[in-house]
């Protein structure tokens, strides 16, 4: 990896006010999410949540790296096989190898990523999602997905792509942290409604279908004053209305054509995700 200062293809953060409140001693999802992937960027409230989380759903860890493989996969498939160059990656998290830009760069160089979020604790991290091939482009933007055209008439988007050529937006884990009232489906549209035909939208999504302790895991969640929901099949379907599905549509996540890393005997309910991809006509 090239370091981000060094590399005049790598466009700064935007948004940095000042100092960042990253109120350790209250969980924080992007956190937990970092401790069921083994990672170190967590401090012992987000331990703590998340050990309640995993004893309300043990196979959470397991389901956590399913959904980053999952990432990986259709990130593969859009960059070899459809041709995708460009690539928005809303609700970025915290920085985990292979980021997605260093997935898609070994693929197609020139490829270009913006990255968005806006938790403080990613905008921390935004210089380790600012390195780039010297062909390509990564930017950070650090915005609210609540409010869509905050992402898409961002200066950060507008001087990272060309919105005459196809996007493929990628919104991982994250709608499970948005109930019904934070509107997820005027979310989707409004972003769709913004990029270009032949763009694709990627969504993957935790369900309490194969498991009930996905519904535990997420009222742990609401205990603590997160919002969240598990989702069933259909309803995660429904994210993906009026656009044309990409076969198999959508699946488990690790059903989602899987490659020799996907273990054979992974069950259902032990990943207990669903993960889709699907095109703008």
């Amino acid at each position: 990896m090239r370091d981000a200062g060094s590399e005049g293809s790598s466009a700064g953060s935007g948004h940095r006010t000042g100092p960042v409140d990253l109120r350790v001693d209250q969980p924080h999802v992007a956190r937990m999410y970092d401790y069921y992937l083994g990672g170190k960027d967590n401090f012992p409230a987000d331990r703590e949540a998340a050990e309640q989380a995993i004893a309300a759903f043990p196979n959470a860890p397991l389901a956590a790296r399913q959904n980053r493989a999952f990432l990986v996969r259709a990130a593969r498939y859009l960059a070899a096989e459809v041709g995708i160059r460009q690539f928005l990656d809303v609700g970025t998290g915290i920085p985990t190898s292979p980021n997605l830009h260093e997935v898609v760069q070994d693929i197609a160089p020139d490829a270009r990523i913006v990255y968005a979020d806006n938790d403080p604790i990613v905008l921390t991290h935004a210089r380790a999602l600012l390195t780039s091939t010297p062909q390509g482009r990564t930017a950070y933007l650090h915005a609210d997905l609540h409010d869509p055209a905050s992402i898409l008439d961002s200066a950060e988007l507008r001087s990272t792509f060309d919105l005459t050529r196809p996007v493929a937006l990628s919104l991982i884990a994250i709608f499970h942290f948005f109930p019904d009232d934070h509107d997820p489906h005027g979310i989707v549209r409004r972003l769709v409604d913004g990029l270009p035909s032949g763009s694709h939208v990627v969504i993957t999504h935790s369900t309490a279908d194969f498991d009930p302790g996905v519904a535990r895991l997420v009222q742990t969640y609401l205990d603590r004053g997160i919002p969240a929901a598990a989702r069933s099949r259909a309803e995660v379907q429904s994210l993906f209305v009026g656009l044309d599905p990409v076969e198999p549509g959508v699946q488990p996540l690790h059903r989602w054509r899987p490659d020799a890393d996907v273990p054979p005997d992974l069950t259902d309910a032990q990943v207990s995700g669903y993960g889709g991809i699907a095109r703008k006509p």
